[in-house]
């Protein structure tokens, strides 16, 4: 799959709003599995490259705090926004209070953390395997094995961080202003 291609199945998932991942695991559904590892694989890279310290800082003062699962859905719901705020993201974290407009805030209406995507391929998988989207652990080590056959690696990522909780409001000027004193959790 390529990048141009996951990102269009992406914003076109955006157009269902609150339905955006049982819309996005839907349309998987419909896709040869072998497009199911191929997007996972894709969600997977970009989910590796969001996996910064400044990010991380950022997506902190955000929502006042967050942990490595919280880092994780804030991911995954960077992602559901699409190419760009992906990548303006990813390479400017400040650019994230310009995005929150009061807008984004009512529209998203919830805190940027989006868990659910982390799964849509996986879901996606199951179902077509067992006609069912509950979960089965058979099924779902199946599916990693799919990953590594294809060239995916389960490889730890380590992040060292440069900054401190007390350094984020020099750091991220921008979204201290917004977040600060009134986070988004």
């Amino acid at each position: 799959m390529t990048n141009k291609y996951f990102w269009k199945i992406i914003d076109n998932s955006k157009k269902n709003g609150a339905e955006q991942v049982e819309w996005l695991t839907q349309e998987l559904v419909k896709k040869r599995t072998e497009e199911v590892i191929e997007f996972e694989i894709e969600f997977r890279n970009k989910l590796e490259q969001s996996y910064t310290s400044s990010l991380w800082g950022a997506a902190f003062v955000i929502m006042g705090g967050c942990s490595d699962d919280g880092f994780d859905y804030f991911r995954g719901w960077l992602i559901s926004r699409g190419e760009e705020v992906f990548n303006q993201g990813v390479n400017n974290p400040e650019f994230l209070a310009e995005y929150f407009t009061e807008d984004n805030l009512q529209e998203d209406g919830f805190a940027p953390q989006l868990e659910e995507i982390l799964s849509a391929a996986s879901d996606a998988y199951t179902y077509q395997k067992t006609g069912s989207f509950e979960y089965n652990d058979d099924i779902y080590t199946e599916f990693l094995n799919e990953l590594e056959a294809r060239g995916y690696k389960f490889e730890p990522i380590d992040i060292e961080f440069d900054w401190e909780e007390e350094d984020l409001e020099e750091r991220f000027p921008l979204l201290w202003d917004k977040f600060g004193e009134d986070p988004l959790t």
